[in-house]
C-alpha cells in the first residue's frame, strides 16, 4: 500500500495531473502489482517444479516405482486359473505359471506364510528390480500385497533354471561347450551391470546355479534378489551380523566374519564358473580321496598342468581348449582366498571379451571346512533353494540368517 500512496502522489505532483482522482490512480497501479506477484509467484513455481523433476532424474525416480508395479489379486487368479499350473516350490514358497490378458506368460511367485522371505525380503526385491534393466537379468513386471497374498510376478523364462540341465545327468548333454560358454559370460554381464552399469550399486549375495534362469535362446537371467544390497556408487564393502546366502558359493571372509563386498559376488561368480565346465556342484562334489571339493580338485589338475580334466565328459569334441583353459583359470582366479586377489567385473568380462590380456597367474583358493558343530544354533532358517519357479535340485541350501563368529 505504500507503493500505491506514492505512486498517488507523484501523480499528483505531476504538471497536468491534478484532477486525476485516487481512484483512478488505484485502479491503475493495483492490477500493475498485481501482475507483478503473479508473474513472480508463477516463476518461482516453475523453477522450482523444474529443480525437483531433474531431481528425480537423476535418481532414477521418475518413471518406474513400486506403486506402478502393483497388481490386484483377481488379475493374478485369472492369469493363474486360481494358482493351477505349477512349476516348482522352493522354500520361499511356490511358484505358478499364468497368462495376462494381453497374452504375455509370466511366472508367479507365490510366497508362504512360514517362509523365510519375510515383509522387508519381499519389499527389498521389489525395490530392487523395480530399478532394474538389463538382458541378463530377470525382469519383474509387479507385485501383489493384497489379503494374506503375497506374490510377485516375473517374466516367463522357458527353460527352467541352469542346474535343472547342469546337474542332472540326462541332461548334461544339452549343455554344449558353446551353450556354456555363452551362459558363463552372460551372468558376467549381468554381475558387472549390478556392480557397475546401473542406477544403484548391487550385491547380489546369493548368486548360484539354481538363481541363474534360461530363456527361449538359453540366455542367462540372473534371479532372485531378496537377499540383494544396494550400496552408494562409491561404497563397495560392508559388515553383518546376519548372514544370508548359500553354502558353497559363500566367499569365506563373508561366511565367517560377516565382511562382504563386490569381491564376495566375484568369488560366487567363481564357482559357478567352475561348476559349468565341470557339470559338478561344489557343495556336493565328491572325488574318492583325490580332493575333498570342487575348488580343490580344480587346482590340483591346474597345478599338475591338466586342467582339461575339469572339463565335464558329457561335453563333445566340438570346444575350444583355449576357451576351457582360459575359463579354468578365470574362474580360480575369482575363488582366490584373499578379495584383493580377486578381480573385478569389470576386468573379468574384459577378459573373456579380449584374448590380449595376459591372465595372472591364481593362488591357491580358498578353503575352509564347515562341520555342523560351526553352525551356530540360533537364528538359522533354510530354503530348498529352488529358483524363481522351476523344478530344480534339492541339495542345496540357502541360508536366510546365519550369525558368524
Amino acid at each position: 500500500m505504500n507503493f500505491i500512496y506514492k505512486c498517488s502522489l507523484n501523480i499528483r505532483n505531476l504538471p497536468g495531473k491534478s484532477n486525476i482522482s485516487a481512484r483512478t490512480i488505484v485502479a491503475i497501479v493495483v492490477p500493475i502489482v498485481v501482475a507483478m506477484l503473479l508473474f513472480i509467484l508463477g516463476f518461482c513455481f516453475i523453477t522450482k517444479r523444474a529443480k525437483k523433476k531433474y531431481t528425480l532424474a537423476k535418481d532414477g525416480d521418475d518413471i518406474t516405482t513400486p506403486e506402478s508395479l502393483q497388481f490386484d489379486l483377481a488379475t493374478i487368479e485369472a492369469a493363474t486359473n486360481k494358482f493351477s499350473a505349477k512349476l516348482g516350490e522352493g522354500g520361499f514358497g511356490e511358484v505358478y505359471k499364468g497368462k495376462l490378458p494381453n497374452g504375455q506368460e509370466i511366472a508367479v511367485k507365490r510366497l508362504s506364510k512360514g517362509s523365510g522371505q519375510g515383509t522387508e525380503e519381499f519389499k527389498n526385491e521389489v525395490v530392487v528390480l523395480a530399478k532394474l534393466q538389463h538382458r541378463n537379468l530377470v525382469r519383474l513386471l509387479g507385485f501383489c500385497l493384497e489379503g494374506k497374498e503375497t506374490l510377485l510376478v516375473y517374466e516367463f523364462v522357458p527353460n527352467k533354471s541352469l542346474d535343472y540341465f547342469l546337474f542332472d545327468t540326462d541332461r548334461q548333454g544339452e549343455l554344449t561347450w558353446q551353450l556354456r560358454y555363452k551362459i558363463i559370460g552372460g551372468i558376467a554381464r549381468g554381475i558387472l551391470y549390478l556392480h557397475e552399469d546401473s542406477q544403484l550399486r548391487i550385491i547380489h549375495r546369493d548368486l548360484k546355479a539354481s538363481n541363474i534362469l534360461l530363456d527361449a535362446e538359453m540366455n542367462s537371467k540372473i534371479s532372485d534378489f531378496g537377499m540383494a544390497r544396494m550400496f552408494d556408487v562409491d561404497q563397495t564393502r560392508g559388515n553383518t551380523n546376519r548372514i544370508v546366502g548359500t553354502y558353497g558359493y559363500m566367499s569365506p571372509e563373508y561366511a565367517m566374519h560377516g565382511q562382504f563386498s563386490l569381491k564376495s559376488d566375484v568369488y560366487s561368480f567363481g564357482v559357478l564358473v567352475l561348476e559349468i565346465i565341470s557339470g559338478k556342484k561344489n557343495s556336493s562334489f565328491y572325488e574318492s580321496d583325490y580332493a575333498e571339493d570342487l575348488l580343490s580338485y580344480a587346482w590340483k589338475l591346474w597345478k599338475e598342468g591338466n586342467p582339461l580334466k575339469l572339463l565335464d565328459p558329457t561335453v563333445a569334441q566340438s570346444y575350444s581348449e583355449n576357451e576351457v583353459v582360459r575359463c579354468i583359470n578365470i574362474g580360480l582366479l575369482c575363488v582366490q582366498e584373499d578379495p584383493e586377489d580377486r578381480p573385478t567385473m569389470k576386468t573379468i568380462v574384459l577378459m573373456f571379451n579380449s584374448y590380449s590380456i595376459t591372465l595372472a597367474v591364481p593362488k591357491q583358493p580358498a578353503f575352509y571346512n564347515r562341520t555342523d558343530a560351526d553352525m551356530p544354533s540360533m537364528g538359522l532358517k533354510f530354503d530348498d533353494s529352488r529358483s524363481v519357479g522351476f523344478p530344480v535340485s534339492i541339495n542345496e541350501a540357502s541360508i536366510s540368517e546365519l550369525y558368524p563368529r
